[in-house]
């Protein structure tokens, strides 16, 4: 199963525990192939608006699209260890200046491998 989870600075609420699983870093300032870029980050926060998040994603789609071609037996990797077990790909998301999960780099993440790996159990969770 592959979903996503927010990372959260300083203690957790005792109602939202880390979930059971691989869970993976996946902010823009990490190596994670499913990394965003901070230029595009940057460009989206200065602009929080759909067509500031149309072009969001686009730029991070594409990011995606390189890394996929260059990288793949990273995402082939990722997509076995969701096959055999619990993955979660975090992000500071929902945040005061970017309030709609749905509009977080790891939802777009999920959308783009459920594509590219039909067989994946993929799980959006919109809190």
């Amino acid at each position: 199963m592959l979903a996503r989870y927010q990372i959260v600075r300083g203690h957790r609420r005792e109602d939202d525990p880390l979930p059971e699983g691989k869970r993976y870093d996946t902010r823009k300032h990490t190596h994670h192939v499913l990394r965003t870029t901070p230029e595009i980050v940057e460009e989206f926060l200065s602009d929080p608006s759909q067509a500031g998040f149309k072009r969001f994603r686009a730029a991070y789609y594409a990011v995606l699209d390189r890394r996929f071609a260059e990288q793949r037996e990273h995402f082939d990797a990722l997509a076995r260890e969701a096959r055999q077990g619990d993955v979660f790909l975090g992000c500071n998301c929902p945040t005061a200046r970017q309030p709609d999960v749905r509009h977080c780099h790891t939802w777009l993440a999920l959308e783009y491998l459920a594509r590219k790996y039909p067989d994946l159990n993929v799980r959006f969770d919109a809190r």
